[in-house]
């Protein structure tokens, strides 16, 4: 690869790339640090072998293992950055070959509650919302969401909007003042933890103000009554005394909302990795229900996803879901999927809830499965609570597969490193968060002797012996053109139909939304224009879950309450955070993204460029903070929780006062020990400190929260490592130099406390 551009005509993107795509799409892919040659553990080491060795050792541990253990002892961990065909033959091959309920995608870390939220409200996973939406919305919404550097192009969309003449609203929730809250008419910068009670006060503001549409609702909602119980106590003042914002700001937050005619709403990790995560963004679905803003121009929900291929993880079955967005408490859904795949029905997993990602470690951790296969993926620094996940990922019960580009954290564990084509090195399709489809075809050939993703899982599917009933070969594709065919009837009548889509249609022009069939020939840009829902029991995705506990409401219950086609309003009672601060971890500590890179950097940590822009980790502590505990810019300081620490210099910003906010992409590859198990190396990854807590619903870990305190150990000798042009910058700019890249600056250390961005007790200032 020599470069990589965007094509004009597209629907998504027009054209524009942001960093990650014009830098780390081709320098971070055509690196000398390449896997070209499969890699087996001898004597302790890893060392470079050919296919058939490590597919031999591979099937010889599988094949012992169902037989002395069951399908019980398999496990697999994906991604969300494989193509589709790729993860519907993994998603048959643990269904259907395995029988295994324990395969995930690390898309439960990612975006799982947008899933679940949609499920919960609207019956099935599908984003209500399109892209075009922000060209035509009022007001837009977003609810933990720093799109200015989670989707660099999306937001170069949004402030097309914001330079012309009809700028629409914009309200913010971030603890932070990203450059999306430097834009916003409303920027509510709440404690980490306390959205819930943020949600449930807009909801009550709407509601008392009579901003709802009360024939919408009695025509296409169930359980109004059930949603106003519960916030009644939310009252603005209520709600600035818990989240810390002015009653004023949520008044006004409400006001814009609810007189806007047009409003448009985007979700992320702020709210998904948080306490309580599927009953707050379950709220922004119940938000537009009371004013019917569904299915209309610049009227939606984008329910956002955090990586390019996590929509294709939920739709195949790749990770905790069954293909075409069936229900796995559903006998119907299981006997389509045998027929479909020529199973008996009873090797397909559906007699308890399908494993998530922290239970399927837990399980590693007690010894249950002893085989588990990772692809494109590397929990060994994203998971929560990392000292504990070396120490499963290095039991000596443990046969482990990693299938990757390069030789990372995780990779490092393992008994047989398989090295993967990239995109570009292959073909294959992907749709994006409004459920276009695109093609993306191979251009070059992957280095040495790596494979396509999709070759290796064909491949160990046939020396599996995997056959259908009538003794046919369980994956008999001969490329991905067969697979995206054999996707094809596996949606055919569900939400997410794309039979009217083949690889000719999708070549050359732009991709396709679906569901694309014989009623929708050209796609359906939104959802529920209608307002007419797939919540009716013989078509809905799940039988949705007390929110508060993550108990199934479990079929019968579902179907006496009849709700045929009709949204639920569903809401659980605020708890609050799972770790408040206390007096010796007095602050809150909360994760989140760097514009410059990607996950765990193994692709953008090799882009010049990128690695340039943010060359290692830093914690950003509000100027009152600063103040207080006598630090300046680029002192070196200890965060520690009651699980781990880091150990980096410090970029006093604009976070709100007692926050304390770290990058989560920096690992230990390029260090001295890259397993990260070396006592005296310097901890850098935000997760040696997160908790292994998850959402009763979704099951996505809780990395928004936990309780931490800051010790200096060192002075400054320049600024901190942090991007200046970002929400990282500092809050004074002037007194930091715009240069980055690790190079010593000489910096102004009298920094003077300003007024904090957000309301703060003097508890969190102390």
């Amino acid at each position: 690869m020599v470069g990589v551009r965007g094509r004009a005509v597209d629907i998504v993107n027009h054209g524009r790339l942001g960093p990650k795509g014009l830098f780390a799409s081709w320098q971070g892919v055509a690196h000398r640090d390449r896997l070209t040659r499969p890699l087996v553990r001898e004597n302790g080491e890893l060392v470079e072998t050919d296919w058939a060795t490590a597919m031999e050792r591979i099937v010889a541990r599988s094949q012992q293992l169902l037989k002395d253990k069951g399908p019980l002892s398999h496990g697999f961990y994906t991604s969300g950055q494989l193509f589709l065909e790729e993860y519907y033959a993994l998603g048959i091959l643990g269904k259907a070959g395995i029988g295994t309920p324990h395969m995930d995608g690390n898309t439960r870390l990612c975006t799982a509650t947008a899933a679940a939220a949609m499920k919960e409200s609207f019956g099935s996973d599908g984003q209500p919302g399109s892209y075009v939406d922000i060209d035509e919305c009022e007001a837009i919404f977003l609810f933990g969401h720093n799109m200015a550097e989670t989707q660099t192009v999306l937001w170069a969309r949004v402030l097309d909007r914001l330079a012309g003449p009809d700028r629409p609203k914009v309200v913010c929730v971030d603890p932070r003042q990203t450059e999306v809250a430097r834009h916003a008419d409303v920027h509510l910068a709440v404690r980490p933890g306390t959205n819930l009670a943020l949600m449930h006060g807009l909801i009550r503001e709407v509601i008392t103000q009579g901003w709802i549409d009360e024939e919408w609702i009695g025509a296409h909602t169930l359980r109004f009554e059930d949603l106003a119980e519960q916030i009644e106590p939310w009252t603005p003042e209520a709600v600035a005394s818990e989240c810390g914002v002015a009653a004023a700001d949520v008044v006004e937050a409400a006001r814009i909302f609810g007189t806007s005619q047009r409003v448009l709403s985007t979700v992320l990790q702020g709210f998904y990795q948080s306490s309580q995560a599927t009953a707050s963004a379950c709220q922004v679905n119940n938000l537009h229900l009371l004013r019917g803003l569904l299915g209309r121009p610049g009227c939606g929900i984008l329910q956002m996803n955090g990586q390019p291929t996590a929509q294709n993880t939920r739709e195949t079955g790749a990770d905790g879901d069954l293909p075409g967005f069936r229900n796995w408490e559903n006998p119907e859904h299981i006997r389509q999927l045998a027929e479909l795949w020529d199973v008996d029905p009873l090797v397909i997993p559906h007699w308890a809830p399908p494993t998530h990602a922290a239970q399927i470690f837990r399980y590693v951790e007690q010894g249950s499965i002893e085989f588990l296969w990772v692809s494109a993926t590397n929990p060994a620094v994203s998971m929560p609570q990392l000292p504990r996940i070396r120490e499963i990922l290095a039991k000596d019960s443990l046969f482990l597969v990693v299938q990757d580009l390069y030789l990372t954290e995780t990779a490092r564990y393992a008994d047989v490193v398989l090295p993967a084509a990239a995109w570009g090195e292959k073909t294959g399709t992907f749709t994006n968060v409004n459920r276009t489809v695109h093609l993306s075809e191979q251009a070059v050939d992957p280095p040495g002797e790596a494979r396509s993703d999709l070759e290796i899982f064909l491949d160990y599917s046939r020396r599996m012996g995997f056959r259908t009933r009538s003794g046919r070969p369980l994956l008999d594709w001969s490329g991905p053109e067969e697979g995206f065919n054999a996707w094809r009837d596996c949606t055919r009548g569900r939400l997410c139909d794309y039979t009217g889509i083949t690889y000719e249609r999708l070549r050359g022009g732009s991709g396709i939304p679906w569901p694309v069939n014989e009623e929708h020939p050209d796609g359906t840009v939104r959802l529920y224009a209608d307002g007419v829902f797939p919540t009716h029991g013989d078509d809905s995705e799940t039988y949705g879950h007390d929110l508060t506990t993550g108990a199934t409401v479990g079929p019968q219950a579902y179907r006496a309450m009849a709700p045929d086609g009709r949204a639920l309003f569903k809401t659980a009672p605020y708890q609050g955070t799972h770790e408040p601060p206390r007096q010796d971890y007095p602050f809150r500590y909360t994760t989140g993204r760097t514009v410059y890179h990607f996950h765990t950097r193994t692709k953008t940590g090799r882009a010049a460029q990128l690695d340039g822009a943010a060359p290692d980790a830093w914690v950003e502590i509000s100027v009152a903070d600063a103040g207080d505990l006598g630090l300046v810019e680029g002192d070196v300081v200890r965060v520690e929780s009651p699980r781990g620490h880091l150990t980096a210099p410090v970029r006093v910003g604009d976070v709100r006062t007692g926050t304390v906010f770290a990058p989560f992409h920096y690992g230990y590859w390029d260090t001295s020990d890259p397993t990260g198990r070396d006592p005296q190396q310097r901890h850098r990854a935000a997760n040696e400190l997160t908790l292994t807590e998850w959402d009763p619903v979704s099951k996505q870990p809780v990395f928004k929260t936990a309780a931490v305190r800051v010790t200096k150990v060192a002075g400054s000798t320049g600024p901190a490592p942090a991007p200046t042009t970002t929400a990282s910058r500092p809050a004074r700019g002037g007194r930091v130099p715009a240069t980055v890249g690790g190079a010593a600056a000489e910096v102004d250390e009298t920094i003077a406390p300003t007024d904090p961005p957000a309301v703060a007790t003097k508890e969190e200032r102390a």
